[in-house]
């Protein structure tokens, strides 16, 4: 009796965390959603974009969807210790195995894609990793190529909105205003990104302020002053921005799939339990 009831708690604790951990990735998801000036909120305003790019700027969704998930999973877990469902408790063990096994794949998703954000950032000096299995070796570099492309590729199309609607669209231009002045960038790739846009031309050949470093230039932000500047491009800071918090992010999901692997285990024990009480 008194291992039942240890078992119990320890699945009101195992089952806490899952439920505080995806009630915090659902508010994550939300505020990303919400947040329409982002930068990811240009890459989806892009017209023609390269279908790949919908895994990006759908990430929100995703985010709500874990969340959402996560959070039935605290309730199942927690009603079926109490209740002693053993219904509930294989329920619950189902899914966190799935999710588990989801989490896994993407795990190696995203340490795929530091591996291109690296690769596009710095191209002269690309790693080269030894690999236990040939195989495993060729699915990375599969995987890398297909990721790099996909955010190579849409250098074009972003660079073609730039210069067919800023200045002229009001949504996609106060979308790239608020996302240079956050990220303190200049266009995609630079400041040539806004030559010919509508901005450009009806303002006397002038580039947005933000492409012109304030503390070395002054007055209106020409060619000059941009290229003695020398702003970063968006996609730098967006880039920059997901290696640097990569790390942060995959600790994060570490310590999720350990509590799940705990709590996976603690509700077999516990239905075993439960079933030889019955029985």
């Amino acid at each position: 009796m008194c291992c039942s009831g240890f078992l119990k708690i320890m699945m009101f604790v195992f089952n806490g965390g899952i439920f505080l951990a995806g009630a915090a990735i659902l508010g994550v998801g939300v505020w990303v959603k919400v947040d329409s000036k982002s930068l990811l909120g240009l890459l989806e305003s892009v017209e023609d974009a390269p279908s790949g790019l919908s895994e990006l700027v759908y990430v929100s969704y995703l985010l709500i969807a874990v969340g959402a998930v996560l959070l039935i999973i605290g309730f199942l877990g927690c009603c079926g210790a109490v209740r002693e469902s053993r219904c509930m408790l294989l329920t619950f063990f189902s899914i966190v195995l799935i999710i588990f096994l989801i989490e896994v794949a993407g795990a190696v998703v995203l340490l795929v894609f530091k591996d291109v954000v690296s690769l596009c950032r710095k191209p002269n000096r690309i790693k080269l990793v030894i690999y236990a299995s040939v195989n495993m070796l060729h699915l990375k570099k599969d995987l890398k190529n297909s990721a790099k492309q996909v955010l190579m590729d849409v250098e074009d199309k972003v660079r073609n909105d730039i210069q067919t609607h800023y200045g002229k669209g009001e949504s996609l231009t106060s979308l790239w205003n608020a996302t240079m002045d956050q990220f303190k960038c200049c266009g995609y790739k630079n400041y040539t990104d806004f030559d010919g846009s509508p901005f450009y031309n009806e303002n006397g050949n002038v580039y947005p302020p933000t492409c012109c470093n304030a503390t070395i230039t002054t007055g209106v932000c020409n060619t000059k002053g941009a290229s003695i500047s020398m702003m970063d491009g968006c996609f730098d800071k967006l880039l920059q921005f997901i290696e640097d918090n990569t790390v942060i992010i995959a600790g994060v999901a570490l310590g999720i799939a350990a509590l799940e692997i705990a709590a996976m285990v603690v509700s077999m024990v516990l239905y075993n339990k439960i079933g030889n009480k019955r029985s």
